[in-house]
């Protein structure tokens, strides 16, 4: 008997798989427990349609990302901190405080945890990496200027 699994089922498939369990499986086990239903050829075409519709949507997803990576790409963020002799800062400059200054400078929201970047603790010129979506990346660039 051929199944759709409504749901991941360790051993068996994950979530919109067409799989082949036997018979007393999925009546007694995966039907009643709304893991899966049977496969017959509307809800197979059901299934695809959504399939479809959900690779259109990450695509359009992946292109947006793409779109501000390409706006974004180089451009400086730039960082005022108080500093003491050679430019060491007092405190440190984050991943928080980065992705801040983005969303005020650029109207972009981005996640903190998106940010790869060490803690700046000394003025200068820094390249960090901005993760917009999960293959698609661009560097920008975070200056840091010491103020008395």
């Amino acid at each position: 008997m051929k199944v759709i699994l409504l749901k991941d089922v360790k051993g068996l498939g994950k979530k919109g798989d067409i799989v082949n369990p036997s018979d007393g499986y999925a009546r007694n086990f995966l039907f009643p427990k709304k893991l899966a239903q049977e496969a017959t050829d509307n809800n197979v075409h059901v299934l695809n349609v959504k399939k479809e519709n959900e690779r259109r949507q990450k695509l359009a997803e992946i292109e947006a990302a793409q779109k501000l990576a390409a706006e974004l790409k180089d451009k400086v963020i730039k960082i005022e901190g108080k500093a003491g002799e050679n430019g060491k800062l007092f405190g440190a400059i984050t991943s928080k405080d980065v992705a801040e200054l983005i969303e005020k400078q650029f109207n972009v929201k981005i996640d903190k945890k998106k940010i790869t970047m060490d803690t700046i603790k000394v003025a200068g010129t820094y390249i960090i990496d901005v993760k917009l979506y999960p293959e698609v990346s661009t560097k920008m660039k975070v200056m840091v200027v010491p103020v008395a």
